[in-house]
């Protein structure tokens, strides 16, 4: 699948692989920058850096946070290529101005529309499996029937590896979600109300 793991299940090797890929494209998109407008600068951009960034980036949840900063790396420098910016410029305003989410943000969208996709019968079956609301009416004494989206958690085998496991990771992020996202009445409704939350958690609008 293009994901690689070490020994340990860690994803140092594959992260580095995304970088070096990365930032080779970056360096192609700069030496052609100047024939460029703003917006095909930041197709190419999208393209070739972004997708390398969000391809099964559900499995960096819990990954060591310096990894991510790895990856948020990158996506500070295509946005930065993007609007012909100085190395030490404050990049935050030019994400904003993208409306990129950080890579975080990234991880946690991606992973809150599976769950969403899962819980209404889209995708594969394992999956589905996986995401379980409290459907028992034994279950319901114990939060109310407004809350009947929320999630089963399920038990982490260990400490460190459980966590990152999509029966774990999925519970911690849809339950994170506010009760009017996880009740969207589409798939529409619910990746745009997610996107803007997660933008505006990240920017602090």
């Amino acid at each position: 699948l293009g994901v690689t793991f070490n020994q340990n299940m860690g994803l140092d090797q594959h992260v580095q692989t995304i970088c070096s890929v990365a930032y080779s494209n970056i360096r192609k998109i700069q030496s052609i920058r100047h024939y460029l407008t703003t917006d095909a600068a930041k197709t190419l951009a999208c393209t070739l850096v972004l997708s390398r960034l969000d391809y099964c980036n559900g499995l960096f949840h819990g990954s060591d946070k310096c990894l991510i900063h790895k990856l948020q790396l990158v996506q500070n420098s295509a946005a930065k290529l993007i609007f012909r910016a100085k190395k030490y410029d404050h990049v935050t305003p030019l994400l904003h101005s993208l409306h990129w989410l950080p890579v975080s943000s990234r991880i946690e969208y991606k992973i809150a529309c599976i769950c969403f996709d899962a819980k209404f019968h889209v995708g594969p079956h394992y999956i589905q499996q996986l995401v379980i609301t409290y459907g028992n009416p034994s279950d319901y004494c114990l939060r109310s029937r407004d809350d009947s989206r929320t999630l089963q958690t399920s038990r982490r085998k260990t400490a460190s590896f459980g966590d990152r496991a999509f029966s774990v990771a999925a519970v911690d992020v849809w339950n994170s979600l506010p009760h009017s996202i996880r009740h969207s009445s589409s798939r529409e409704e619910f990746r745009h109300s997610l996107k803007t939350y997660l933008f505006s958690k990240a920017y602090a609008l």
